[in-house]
């Protein structure tokens, strides 16, 4: 039977499932994070859905996601807390007003909000911290296809695209967020105005 090599220092990735996920998103204020999630349980009643809704603190919308790790990387976050004020843009608005489930390979399809409207400024601001991050090398992890979403819960239920009442808020900053994979906890690590 052939070893398995192991590479020193990669042990303990090999043994343990990753703990920490990066990502840049924007989320939205305390009082829209709310509203959206008092909006949850009526869909779920509508579309027959049974997955746990996302709690408020977790809403946001994923920009560039940065890995899964066992611990956080830091000069991984050094790069990004460095590179990501560099991003110049105004404050936007920013609006969802579908609903529907993507596909997914996994059983579980994440049912989300589509953010509609003039999605230029935040398509614009995908682009603004991407380049960033790759002008600080590290583009490997920059996403060129990016569909503006908001994941409300994950369900195997798939529903079909539908209007619902417009939400929206002004986006004023962007977050560096430490997600402890599998608890259903986001810490905010950092946080960037958009400035005029």
């Amino acid at each position: 039977m052939p070893e398995q090599l192991v590479f020193q220092g990669f042990e303990h990735q090999l043994l343990h499932e990753p703990t920490d996920g990066l990502f840049l998103a924007v989320v939205p204020p305390a009082s829209m994070a709310d509203r959206i999630s008092n909006l949850i349980p009526e869909l779920r009643a509508r579309h027959g859905l049974r997955g746990e809704p996302l709690s408020p603190r977790r809403l946001h919308v994923t920009l560039h996601y940065l890995g899964s790790y066992n611990g956080l990387p830091r000069k991984l976050m050094e790069t990004v807390c460095a590179a990501a004020p560099a991003v110049s843009m105004p404050p936007f608005e920013i609006s969802f007003d579908r609903a529907l489930s993507f596909t997914s390979r996994k059983k579980a399809r994440p049912f989300v909000l589509r953010a509609g409207g003039d999605v230029i400024p935040l398509l614009g601001l995908h682009r603004a911290v991407g380049e960033a991050i790759t002008r600080a090398g590290r583009g490997r992890w920059v996403t060129r296809h990016f569909t503006p979403h908001m994941t409300l819960l994950y369900d195997r239920r798939l529903v079909d695209e539908h209007p619902i009442e417009s939400l929206g808020w002004t986006v004023t900053d962007f977050v560096f967020v430490h997600s402890l994979v599998g608890q259903g906890v986001h810490n905010h690590l950092a946080r960037w105005p958009l400035q005029r």
